[in-house]
């Protein structure tokens, strides 16, 4: 009879992932086209000690069917969808994905920024219309704006910020405000960054980037307000979670020129709805929520989910997101 911890994943993963995993655990995994439902997990979920997943709420009711639940590692460096409170008091391990995808979410924004600023989605679109028509464009029309030696104010320099800051201020010669919590001095030491208030960083920058992750006290954190006190030619840009700006303020600021454009990865409804506004404004650049999405970076973290609940369960190494390391530390 297995010794192994009983674990399950509800989607498939690498093969390189599954292999390790099934050299420590018992491992069940959903690999149907459908997406598993709500109510398949719940039915599913009462005999297994640990849990490799994306997005799905960890909460009462799902605890509730988990009674011999111990750890959960979700492949992502967001966690909003953890119930800390309830996890905390029923004694369950939450772990996360940091630093393995800081690189390729940085390139992402990168992408947004030049994308947005130099307006590559409409005149891709242009030429593919067969709209350019002469040997020159329409300067006023078609114009973008420059990059290098702008100003990015990043609300939220964390880890993956200081890896964009590496590239704007390196690559870019991009001046360099930011908003924190707290001040990073480190960030202020290798890049230059200067430390200022949220108002002084709107009213300053070219391009301003949010990385702040999703809470209770980040909801609708960019609103009208903020929006009016950006530069009318300022590009607006959402990397973190679409739940973090008041996306209709957003749309009505990009309709009446209060802003010049926008680059977001991220949308409060995700898959974003057919009709939302923002897929009708030609001076937004839109991508489907894929900061981490190449090949080799998504196997990354999926190991590295692999390996935190391992270490979760055996009492090795993980990473415990902050809120619930007391956990690992009293045991």
């Amino acid at each position: 009879m297995s010794t192994k911890p009983k674990i399950f994943s509800n989607r498939p993963l690498p093969e390189v992932v599954l292999s390790y995993l099934n050299e420590h655990c018992e491992c069940t995994v959903w690999d149907s086209e459908t997406p598993l439902s709500r109510s398949e997990l719940l039915e599913h979920i009462h005999e297994y000690e640990g849990l490799i997943m994306t997005g799905v709420p960890v909460d009462a009711e799902l605890l509730e069917r988990a009674a011999k639940l111990r750890a959960v590692s979700t492949v992502s460096v967001g966690y909003n969808h953890f119930d800390l409170e309830v996890m905390q008091a029923k004694g369950i391990i939450g772990t996360h994905t940091p630093h393995v995808l800081d690189d390729t979410v940085a390139d992402l924004v990168m992408a947004l920024i030049l994308s947005a600023a130099r307006r590559i989605a409409e005149l891709d679109a242009y030429v593919k219309q067969g709209r350019w028509t002469s040997g020159r464009i329409k300067e006023d029309e078609w114009f973008g704006m420059d990059v290098h030696h702008a100003t990015l104010g990043i609300i939220g320099l964390g880890r993956i910020g200081e890896v964009i800051a590496k590239r704007a201020v390196r690559g870019f010669d991009m001046e360099l405000l930011y908003h924190n919590r707290s001040r990073n001095l480190e960030a202020e030491k290798t890049y230059g960054a200067r430390y200022c208030s949220l108002e002084q960083l709107l009213r300053e920058s070219d391009f301003v980037l949010l990385m702040a992750p999703l809470t209770p006290a980040t909801v609708n954190y960019i609103r009208q307000e903020h929006f009016e006190m950006m530069k009318s030619s300022a590009f607006f840009i959402n990397a973190s979670r679409g739940q973090t700006v008041d996306e209709q303020a957003l749309i009505e600021a990009l309709r009446n020129g209060a802003i010049r454009g926008a680059g977001l990865d991220v949308f409060v409804q995700e898959p974003v709805a057919a009709d939302n506004a923002l897929l009708t404004l030609p001076n937004v650049v839109t991508v489907p929520h894929i900061g981490s999405a190449t090949a080799k970076t998504r196997t990354d973290m999926a190991m590295l989910a692999a390996q935190n609940l391992v270490g979760a369960l055996t009492g090795g190494k993980a990473h415990v997101v902050p809120e619930l390391q007391a956990l690992v530390q009293s045991k």
